[in-house]
C-alpha cells in the first residue's frame, strides 16, 4: 500500500482489497477530500463486481472502452442514459433491469476487509467515518496528529485496526 502512495501527489490515501488498489485519492486540499475521492472510487470498483453488472448482456461488437463506460453509467444515478428505449439497443442484446439504489446500498454494505493507507497522519476522525462506509477494517498511517486520540477513538467505534507506521510520505 505504501508503494502506491509513494508515487502519488501529497495528501493521498489508498484503499486496497486483496492486494489490489481499488481507490486512490491524491493531490486534494485536505486529507478528507482524498479519503472521499478514493472511497468513491473503491465503491465504484465494488459495484462493478455486482453479479447483476457482471451478467450484463453486452453485444459481442461492443469495444472494451465502450463497455466500461456503459457500466459506469449503468451503476450511476444516470442509468437511463444507457437503458432508455432506443439507446439500450446500441449496447445490449436485451434490455437489462436497472441496478436500483436499494440494491447498490445492499451490495456496498457487503464490502469488507479493505485496507487504507495514508501518506501522512489523519488529522480528524471524519476520515475514518468515510473509510468505514467503504468497508475499511485496517488502516496504516504515519500517526503524529495532535488529534490521534480522536482518530483512535473513531477506529475503536467501528472495530478498525490501525497501525502507526511512523513513515511520512507527505513531502512539502
Amino acid at each position: 500500500m505504501q508503494i502506491f502512495l509513494k508515487y502519488t501527489q501529497s495528501n493521498s490515501v489508498c484503499y486496497v482489497k486483496d492486494g489490489q488498489a481499488i481507490g486512490i485519492g491524491a493531490g486534494q486540499q485536505s486529507r478528507v477530500h482524498c479519503t472521499r475521492l478514493a472511497g468513491n472510487k473503491a465503491d465504484i470498483w465494488w459495484l462493478r463486481q455486482n453479479p447483476k453488472v457482471l451478467a450484463l448482456p453486452f453485444k459481442d461488437s461492443i469495444r472494451r472502452p465502450d463497455r466500461d463506460n456503459t457500466i459506469d453509467v449503468y451503476i450511476s444515478d444516470d442509468y437511463e442514459d444507457v437503458l432508455a428505449d432506443g439507446i439500450w439497443e446500441n449496447f445490449f442484446t436485451e434490455k437489462p433491469e436497472p441496478l436500483t439504489r436499494a440494491e447498490k446500498k445492499a451490495w456496498l454494505a457487503e464490502l469488507k476487509d479493505v485496507a487504507l493507507g495514508s501518506d501522512a497522519f489523519f488529522p480528524f476522525g471524519d476520515n475514518i467515518e468515510r473509510a468505514h462506509r467503504s468497508g475499511v477494517q485496517y488502516i496504516a498511517q504515519a500517526g503524529g496528529s495532535i488529534r490521534d486520540d480522536n482518530v483512535i477513538e473513531t477506529c475503536d467505534k467501528y472495530g478498525i485496526a490501525m497501525a502507526f507506521t511512523g513513515l511520512r510520505l507527505f513531502h512539502h
